[in-house]
């Protein structure tokens, strides 16, 4: 498991079909050492603190596997520069699928706690210019891992991703997803009860499992 790419970015506002959209979407990657602290790496922001960024979303992470399908799905597209998808953290052999929502990895000097999947708003047809991205997006489940910082440090391209506490659940980052992302099934009650449960899940996604 390693990092590839370290991407940040400032917010900017886009014109896009008759509206205009702020956004710190378009991350670009850096090169050299990063300091990464509680809420963001340095040089990077989030446009709206109501949806986005916080101690729970303080740094997300995309797989190149993310990538390699995605390809596939948009054979137009030809920018594939890391942190197309508006992820902080590019990475390799680090797919949401095998991740748990409370699992810790190590990284450079950081510590991060993987506490949920990405759920996908607006700004992803901006980025990419279609107006059904989102709905792609979470229908086909490749949603990215957004970390909690418990120890800041230092991140660079090249530092190995390694695990270094197993989380006591078989609740991957795509199962959660799913749960909130798509209509509840009564098979689906047993797993909705087992992600309420979960003591690195935040408050609000329990809050919205449990209301459904």
């Amino acid at each position: 498991m390693q990092l590839l790419s370290v991407n940040v970015g400032l917010p900017r506002t886009i014109e896009w079909h008759g509206r205009a959209i702020t956004t710190a979407i378009f991350k670009q990657p850096v090169t050299g050492s990063v300091a990464l602290a509680p809420l963001n790496l340095a040089g990077d922001q989030q446009a709206d603190l109501r949806v986005h960024g916080g101690p729970d979303k303080a740094v997300y992470a995309y797989d190149m596997a993310h990538y390699a399908a995605w390809r596939a799905e948009l054979p137009a597209w030809t920018d594939w520069t890391p942190g197309l998808f508006g992820e902080n953290l590019t990475t390799e052999g680090l797919p949401d699928a095998v991740v748990r929502i409370g699992d810790v990895f190590g990284v450079g000097t950081a510590r991060l706690r993987a506490v949920q999947p990405r759920q996908p708003c607006h700004k992803l047809n901006l980025r990419f210019d279609d107006p059904g991205m989102v709905h792609r997006f979470a229908q086909l489940n490749r949603p990215g891992i957004y970390f909690r910082v418990l120890e800041p440090g230092i991140v660079r391209a090249g530092d190995a991703f390694e695990l270094l506490e197993a989380a006591a659940t078989d609740l991957t980052i795509p199962v959660v997803a799913r749960l909130l992302l798509t209509q509840p099934t009564p098979a689906d009650a047993d797993l909705r009860t087992q992600a309420v449960a979960l003591p690195h899940l935040p408050e609000g996604l329990k809050r919205h499992l449990f209301g459904r």
